[in-house]
Order: C-alpha cells, then sequence, then structure tokens
C-alpha cells in the first residue's frame, strides 16, 4: 500500500469513527483483520479504552511503556487493572545500555538541565521501546483528546502517522474531561489515585507534579520547560512528518 492510499485510509476512516460511539470505534478497528496495538500510561483516558477492550474481549495488543521512572502508583495500578479485565499487559522496558549512556553524557537526572537532555531522556526510555511495542503492527489506538491541551485540539479519530507508517487511532478525541469521569464512575473502572491528588496527567515521576488551579490538563508535565506545546515525542511531529485526516 502507497502512501497516498494509507493518506486516503486515514481520511475514510477518521469520517467513519465520527458517526461511531466509543465501543463501536473500538470493535470496528479490531476486526480490521490486523494487528492492532494500544499503549497505556495507565491515566484515566487509557483506563476507559482499558476496560472497554477488555469487557469486549476485543483482539488488541495492550502495551505500556515501563520507563523505570514512573509513580508507585502507576506500577501498581497496571496490576490491578490486568486483574479487573482478565487481560495481560505488555510492559516494554529501555535497554540497560542506553540507560547507562545517557547517565554518562547527562546524569541520571539531567533533563532538568536543558530541554536536549529532556528529550534524549524520553528517547532512551519512551520512544525507543514505543518502537519495539509497535514493530508489526498496523494501527496504533491512543488516549489522546482534543481537550488535554491546546497542541491536542485537533486531533483526529484517525491520521497517518508517517514517522512510524502507520495508522494512528485516537477513538477519545471528542471526549471531554466530564465525559471521561462519568464513564469511570458508572464503571467503576481503576484510576490512579494521584488523578485525585490534582494530577490529570501523569507520567514519569521526575517529571510530573500536580497541576494548580485554573491550569490546562497536561499543564504539570515538564513544568520547569516554557514551550507550551511540550511534549515528550510520541505524539509530535504531525504538523512537520505526518499528514492528518480532519
Amino acid at each position: 500500500m502507497t502512501v497516498v492510499n494509507i493518506i486516503e485510509e486515514a481520511e475514510t476512516l477518521n469520517a467513519k469513527l465520527a458517526t461511531l460511539s466509543l465501543a463501536e470505534r473500538l470493535s470496528f478497528v479490531a476486526g480490521l483483520d490486523v494487528r492492532v496495538v494500544f499503549t497505556t500510561s495507565l491515566g484515566i483516558e487509557d483506563q476507559v479504552i482499558t476496560a472497554e477492550i477488555g469487557n469486549h474481549r476485543l483482539p488488541i495488543d495492550v502495551v505500556t511503556l515501563q520507563t523505570g521512572r514512573l509513580f508507585p502508583e502507576t506500577l501498581a495500578l497496571i496490576d490491578e487493572t490486568e486483574s479487573q479485565y482478565d487481560i495481560h499487559i505488555t510492559r516494554y522496558e529501555p535497554e540497560q545500555a542506553d540507560i547507562d549512556a545517557y547517565a554518562a553524557k547527562y546524569g541520571m537526572n539531567g533533563f532538568y538541565e536543558s530541554v536536549e537532555a529532556r528529550h534524549a531522556c524520553c528517547g532512551v526510555r519512551k520512544l525507543k521501546p514505543l518502537a519495539r511495542a509497535l514493530a508489526g503492527a498496523t494501527i496504533w489506538i491512543t488516549g489522546l483528546r482534543r481537550g488535554q491541551s491546546a497542541n491536542r485540539a485537533e486531533t483526529p479519530f484517525a491520521e497517518y502517522d508517517a514517522e512510524r507508517h502507520l495508522l494512528k487511532i485516537n477513538p477519545l478525541a471528542d471526549w471531554d474531561i466530564e465525559t471521561v469521569k462519568s464513564y469511570v464512575a458508572d464503571n467503576s473502572v481503576p484510576v490512579n489515585p494521584l488523578h485525585a491528588r490534582g494530577y490529570p496527567s501523569i507520567g514519569c515521576e521526575p517529571c510530573t507534579r500536580a497541576i494548580k488551579p485554573g491550569e490546562p490538563e497536561r499543564a504539570g508535565r515538564w513544568w520547569w520547560e516554557q514551550d507550551e506545546k511540550r511534549e515528550c515525542g510520541l505524539h509530535v511531529g504531525e504538523e512537520a512528518t505526518a499528514v492528518t485526516a480532519r
């Protein structure tokens, strides 16, 4: 399939998913007879998607990036989620050689010192493990929502990820945070207790703080940096390297 064909398929799929419920979106994608991977950070949005996958026994591989710097609460939630939905969440960890090389160059916590060092850390602990997690996949499911940040305000339901050469599906793109919370409450979905302590977006422990009243949901991520579009690299590059379906 050519790049043009994939882009056209993303545009068609984007229009199709816009007419469906969350359960229908996931079921439709799961039925496409290709390898589908869902990457979960165990955040509240991802827990909603995991609940749908588990409750409906959908043939979607659920994986997480075990960076080595996650909160204890996040690690405990992985086990709890597996038990509640009788699923296996595959952990992808960074290579020790990469961790050692990073520490030798920047120091173990060098990400506080420069954007370059922080991007390098995310590259070692997230991007390289993500590449392994998505190897052989045709479709990548994420928990991105338009309301999470200004940088994600135009998130489509389906897009072509040119960097990874696959279709990226964002089934919660049009959900607001109140809808997410209502689903969690109505369906007894286990969530990270840090959410109740002011952490709407949870990543690695050294790089995440609680947000202040009135701040955007992702303001607590890499808070020491000034760039309002700061991301770890998992979900950036679309404007420069991918054509998205709107």
